[in-house]
C-alpha cells in the first residue's frame, strides 16, 4: 500500500542530481570553490551579471544619443535661421508701413501749407465785399447836388421817382395777390369743413326701474316709461326681471344723444309717474 501511494505521488527523488550538475557547471565557469563559500559566489555571479546588463545600457544609451546630440546643433541652427528670415520679413513689412506714413503726413503739411497760404488773401479781401452797399451804388447823383438842381437834373429824379414808384408798385401787387390766395384757399377749407358731417356723441343706457309692490302694473309702468319723449332719446328693447317676493322690475334700452339728454333729466322724467314707479337706476352705461 506504501509503494503503491508514493509511485502515484509527484515527488522529486533525483532532485540531487541536478544540484550537482549545476554546482559542476558553475565550477566550470568560475573555478573550484569550497563548500562554505559556494553562497557567496552564487551572489557575486549574479552582481557580476547586474553590472554587465548595467554597462550594455549605458553603452546603448550612448550609441543612441550620439547621432542625436550631433543633430541637435544642426537643429537649432535651421530653426534660428527661421527665426532670422522671418524678423527680416516683418522689419520689412515695418520699413514699408512707416514710409506710406510719412508720405502720407508729407501730404498733410503740403495741405496744410497751402490753405494757410490762400486764408490771409481771402481774410484781406472779405471786408471789401462786406462793406459794398449796392443800393448806395443805386442812388442817383442828383440826390448829392446843390439844393437847385438844374431842370435837366430835376427831370431825371422824376424819372427815378417813377422808377421806384412802379417797383414798389409791383411788391405790393405781389403781396395783395398772395393775400387774396390764401384767404380763397381758406374759404375753400371753411367750406369742405362745414359740408363734413360733425360727429353726434351718443350712450347706450341700461335702466332699472323698480315698482312699489307686485300689485303694479308692469304693462302701465312700460307704457309710462316709453310715454317719455325727448328729443335725442330713443328707447329700445326690455324685459321684466324677478327681484323677490313675487316683485319683478322692468329693465329697459335706450339710446341718448349725450348733448341733448343727460341721465339726470332722463331719471326726473320717469320718476314723475309716482303712482307706478319707485325708483330709477342705471345698470349701464356705454359710449357708442
Amino acid at each position: 500500500m506504501a509503494t503503491n501511494f508514493l509511485v502515484h505521488e509527484k515527488i522529486w527523488f533525483d532532485k540531487f542530481k541536478y544540484d550537482d550538475a549545476e554546482r559542476k557547471f558553475y565550477e566550470q565557469m568560475n573555478g573550484p570553490v569550497t563548500g562554505s563559500s559556494h553562497q557567496e559566489n552564487g551572489a557575486s555571479v549574479i552582481l557580476r551579471d547586474i553590472a554587465r546588463a548595467r554597462e550594455n545600457i549605458q553603452k546603448s544609451l550612448a550609441g543612441s544619443s550620439g547621432p542625436g546630440a550631433s543633430s541637435g546643433p544642426g537643429g537649432d541652427h535651421s530653426e534660428l535661421l527661421t527665426r532670422i528670415a522671418s524678423l527680416e520679413v516683418e522689419n520689412q513689412s515695418l520699413r514699408g508701413v512707416v514710409q506710406d506714413l510719412q508720405q502720407a503726413i508729407a501730404k498733410l503739411e503740403g495741405r496744410l501749407s497751402v490753405l494757410e497760404k490762400s486764408s490771409p488773401a481771402h481774410r484781406a479781401t472779405a471786408p471789401q465785399t462786406q462793406h459794398v452797399s449796392p443800393m448806395r451804388q443805386a442812388e442817383p447823383p442828383s440826390r448829392k447836388a446843390a439844393p437847385a438842381p438844374a431842370p435837366a437834373a430835376a427831370a431825371e429824379d422824376d424819372e427815378d421817382d417813377d422808377d421806384d414808384i412802379d417797383l414798389f408798385g409791383s411788391d405790393e401787387e405781389a403781396d395783395k395777390e398772395a393775400v387774396r390766395l390764401r384767404e380763397e384757399r381758406l374759404r375753400q377749407y371753411a367750406e369742405k369743413k362745414a359740408k363734413k358731417p360733425a360727429l353726434v356723441a351718443k350712450s347706450s343706457i341700461l335702466l332699472d326701474v323698480k315698482p312699489w309692490d307686485d300689485e303694479t302694473d308692469m304693462a302701465q309702468l312700460e307704457a309710462c316709461v316709453r310715454s317719455v319723449q325727448l328729443d335725442g332719446l330713443v328707447w329700445g328693447g326690455s324685459k321684466l326681471v324677478p327681484v323677490g317676493y313675487g316683485i319683478r322690475k322692468l329693465q329697459i334700452q335706450c339710446v341718448v344723444e349725450d348733448d341733448k339728454v343727460g341721465t339726470d333729466l332722463l331719471e326726473e322724467e320717469i320718476t314723475k309717474f309716482e303712482e307706478h314707479v319707485q325708483s330709477v337706476d342705471i345698470a349701464a352705461f356705454n359710449k357708442i
